[in-house]
């Protein structure tokens, strides 16, 4: 929310303090609001300012500012705008990023705040004019371009704007044309026809008829032969070179410029940049060639700023630089992730200082508006696993190309030399799905890594429908990974073959744990249905203020008690305790009362990590499109993303952080689970080059139409979309012209050969010689010598798949806690959908009486849900969507747009 000042524009008062979208424009050298019916509609001949505010996942608040340049503005009207977009930065705190927008050459960030598309009209906003009607119908001709976001633009209606490579809307009074260049991609058919919905609806109110003229496809069609009488009768289009869409771009040259407070403009020394070169009292400007970054230190005045983006846009201009070119203006602290990968040093994260900063700052904004600072979510919040935990498990250990059947029982037993593959299958809307991990351990050899991701590629490929896979590495385990297997031991060494042969080639000493060896293992977890021991080193250093961990020698075993340990640790190391070895009977000792002896099993005090335990930033998810061309990886994000993105013909990528999802399109190119793992895993090393991960998040491989539930929970969901048939623009116009029966249900989607085992995974072994063995802490390199015509030897036959029930035998303990969540998971989703029905029986109620600080509350209400008592009406004014959509929404999102409206 700004914080307002008096020599700030009034227009800003309570700027920022609801999600959504804020747009204001120009008019006589003043800022006039403009309303939200009118959000979308951009004169050519004015300047705008747009704010977009969302809610993060770690709850605070997030501001991106543009100002909007029409293309017949006036100079005067677009430096306003500039100067506006920092004056409101500075009201929103200085750290939102600052975009300038040229019509026409918009970012797919901006397009995507006006889904489906703007359409800018001629003329000048008039905040007290109202929209005159024409007698005539203007007919108007379209280029629609682009598969995420739709850049329209108007052009003359003759034939000779025409061409093979792009989609085109022709408008008329009594019905819409949209011609598809023969060139042009279905996913921008498909995008085109959104638009013809949008102008359908918007100029015509719905009354209109469509038609689709496809390029050189004329002969006995009625519309084609319509569509070319309204431009004097048919002739061919001149051919012209398919346009390739994704060429790669050149590497730009990058210069640094200091920006003195004159304006003049100093360039830095060439070289690599590194972040100690800008100063937080001075501006710099990035000149990478097809944009330029405006970095302004915090200590910099109003006027230094205002100085730097005038100097940077003469720049451009003297320059001969277009125009149009991307220009991004950055405070020091809010940079973006493209701006620091031009520089050699940057920090991965921010300081965990400055987030528990940040979350205080937001606790007292809510607290000012009326909130205790406890309703504000809790960091030790249980995570939502969206899918049943009371699933069948299947264990396997990779030896050799063998795979050796695991016992499951409590507590499982891995080893950080070994592989291994876990099965499990649960219910999901009814049905029977499957989930498959490989789990690699840190010390695990190369060969068995190999094995691991092979096997369980075949096993995919043995059960019905299309289950996920994903590959997790020791030490970055999801946590549902943790509830499946519930208890879990992590030994060191290993019990391969491979691994003990490496050892003795090598003599190596071999450090696989047995019950005569000193040990020390770290207690964690969040429940007793889900909690770990981990071997580690035995030694001082090893030990954590923030966990329990257990000692254990030849002659005695200690518990030691870290001193920011909570009571829930202290009974999950007793617990443990009891699993590991029932008969070892403990010494208990706590953090700064250890006996002699202890440390000397220990070789000694060392330093260790006595500070409390912070909870990793949480970071709102991303959406990415994948395209291999010659053998490089482009990425491109999209933005402001929803299920309708996830376009048939592509592979994507849902960057959760913590976890990364490649979803297939089964109309995509990909044809094996094994091949979308490679380009996950191409990604993932282009998100390391620019130092966006640090460590192995696990890679998840979903495919179209068999989305599991911990995937769908990051969209509103709507599971008949998923079993369309057909490609994007076959569908788009079947749900478009309402014959979605014609294209009927998808059948199962199952990898056409595993032949496509990439050869650019050889090329990720790093140097690693495939005819070695070694050993390979943390890494997820995989060889291409591995075919499908390979016999893979199983010591067991493949999983037989059986029916589950809630009652399971082996599930039905620790008080029925593991069924009553199952029962509970298993009927989210229809509690889910019906809320909205049943808020038709409550009583509405004004919302100034339901929120949480009234003045005159409503008595008698479940304040859980406080939004169930406004009308539809209201729900739909305060909100901007129905109540229906509302709770498709995940919980958590849910929750933090019932707090800004201050009704949680």
């Amino acid at each position: 929310m700004a914080h307002f000042k008096d020599d700030l524009d009034p227009a800003f008062r309570g700027a920022g303090a609801s999600p959504g979208l804020e747009i204001w424009c120009v008019e006589n050298l003043r800022l006039v609001l403009v309303p939200k019916s009118s959000h979308g509609k951009f004169f050519s001949g004015s300047a705008y300012l747009v704010l977009h505010t969302f809610f993060l996942r770690s709850g605070s608040a997030w501001h991106e500012i543009h100002y909007w340049i029409g293309r017949d503005a006036k100079k005067v009207d677009s430096i306003l705008a500039s100067d506006k977009a920092l004056e409101l930065d500075l009201a929103l705190g200085s750290q939102a990023v600052q975009y300038r927008e040229v019509q026409g050459e918009e970012t797919q960030k901006f397009l995507s705040y006006f889904k489906p598309c703007i359409i800018p009209v001629e003329g000048v906003f008039s905040s007290g004019q109202a929209d005159l009607e024409t007698s005539t119908y203007q007919v108007s001709l379209f280029t629609c371009k682009g598969d995420r976001v739709a850049h329209i633009k108007e052009v003359p209606f003759t034939r000779s704007s025409l061409n093979h490579n792009d989609v085109f809307i022709l408008d008329t009074a009594f019905k819409i044309f949209l011609f598809s260049g023969c060139n042009s991609s279905s996913q921008e058919r498909a995008k085109a026809l959104e638009v013809v919905q949008y102008i359908k609806e918007t100029k015509h109110s719905g009354k209109c008829d469509i038609a689709t003229i496809e390029d050189g496809k004329f002969v006995a069609d009625p519309d084609a032969g319509e569509f070319w009488s309204l431009f004097g009768g048919y002739a061919p289009i001149p051919k012209d070179l398919p346009c390739n869409s994704l060429q790669l771009p050149e590497c730009p040259a990058t210069k640094l410029f200091w920006i003195t407070t004159q304006g003049k403009m100093c360039e830095n020394a060439p070289g690599m940049l590194v972040k100690e070169m800008l100063s937080s009292d001075k501006c710099y400007m990035l000149d990478c060639e097809a944009e330029i970054f405006v970095w302004m230190g915090r200590s910099t005045s109003m006027t230094e700023r205002k100085a730097s983006i005038s100097a940077t846009e003469d720049f451009v201009r003297a320059q001969g630089k277009s125009t149009e070119i991307k220009l991004t203006f950055l405070t020091e602290g809010s940079e973006t992730a493209s701006f620091k990968s031009y520089f050699g040093d940057w920090p991965e994260k921010a300081e965990p200082k400055l987030y528990e900063e940040g979350r205080g700052k937001v606790a007292a904004i809510f607290k000012q508006q009326g909130y205790d600072v406890k309703e504000l979510p809790d960091d030790n919040e249980e995570a939502n696993l969206f899918m049943d935990i009371c699933g069948e498990r299947k264990v396997w250990r990779v030896d050799s190309g063998n795979l050796n059947v695991v016992p499951v029982v409590e507590p499982m037993k891995f080893y950080s030399g070994d592989c291994y593959i876990v099965q499990y299958t649960y219910l999901s809307g009814g049905r029977e799905e499957n989930l498959f991990y490989a789990w690699l351990g840190q010390k695990s050899l190369m060969d068995d890594r190999v094995q691991a991701i092979s096997c369980m590629n075949d096993l995919v490929n043995s059960v019905k429908g299309d289950p996920a896979m994903a590959q997790i590495v020791e030490g970055r385990e999801p946590l549902q990974f943790f509830f499946i297997l519930k208890i879990l031991v992590i030994f060191k060494g290993g019990k391969s073959t491979g691994y003990k042969t490496f050892i003795a080639e090598n003599d190596n000493a071999d450090e696989t744990y047995h019950d005569s060896k000193t040990a020390l293992f770290r207690v964690e977890g969040t429940s007793s249905y889900n909690m770990q021991a981990i071997q580690v080193d035995e030694v001082a250093s090893s030990l954590n203020s923030s966990y329990c961990f257990i000692l254990k020698t030849e002659t005695s075993t200690y518990t030691w008690i870290g001193n920011l340990s909570s009571v829930r640790d202290h009974d999950l190391l007793d617990r443990m305790l009891d699993l590991i070895n029932p008969t070892w009977q403990a010494v208990l000792v706590r953090e700064g009362s250890e006996p002699d002896s202890f440390w000397t099993t220990l070789g000694g005090k060392a330093e260790y990590t006595r500070e409390k335990k912070i909870k990793e930033f949480i970071e709102d998810p991303n959406l990415y499109v994948l395209a291999s061309l010659e053998g490089d990886l482009k990425v491109k994000e999209i933005f402001n993303y929803s299920q309708d993105d996830l376009t048939t013909e592509d592979v994507l990528i849902l960057d959760c952080h913590s976890d990364i999802y490649v979803w297939v399109g089964r109309h995509s190119s990909v044809n094996s689970k094994h091949q979308a793992l490679t380009l996950g895993l191409k990604f993932l090393e282009k998100k390391k080059s620019l130092r966006q991960h640090q460590l192995e998040p696990p890679l998840y491989v979903v495919t179209e139409g068999s989305e599991p539930p911990f995937f769908t929970c990051f969209f509103q969901w709507d599971p008949s979309k998923a079993n369309m048939l057909g490609n994007s623009f076959e569908r788009k116009l079947a749900l478009l012209k309402g014959k979605t029966e014609k294209l009927g249900i998808r059948t199962s989607w199952k990898a056409y050969s595993m032949e496509t085992v990439s050869k650019d995974l050889k090329s990720q072994t790093n140097g690693v010689n495939d005819s070695k063995r070694s050993l390979s802490p943390m890494s997820t390199d995989f060889s291409s010598s591995l075919r499908s015509s390979d016999f893979r030897r199983f010591s067991s036959p493949p999983p037989v798949k059986k029916n589950l029930s809630a009652g399971s035998p082996n599930l039905d303990n620790n008080n029925g806690f593991v069924s009553k969540v199952s029962n509970l998971t298993r009927s989210a989703e229809s509690l889910q959908l019906n809320e909205a029905e049943c808020d038709v029986h409550l009583v509405a109620h004004p919302y100034d009486r339901l929120v949480v600080q009234s003045n005159n509350p409503v008595a008698d209400i479940d304040i859980t849900r406080r939004e169930a008592y406004l009308s539809n009406e209201e729900f739909q004014e305060r909100f901007g969507m129905s109540k229906q959509n509302f709770y498709q929404l995940p919980k958590w999102r849910q929750n933090k747009l019932k707090m800004s409206l201050h009704l949680f």
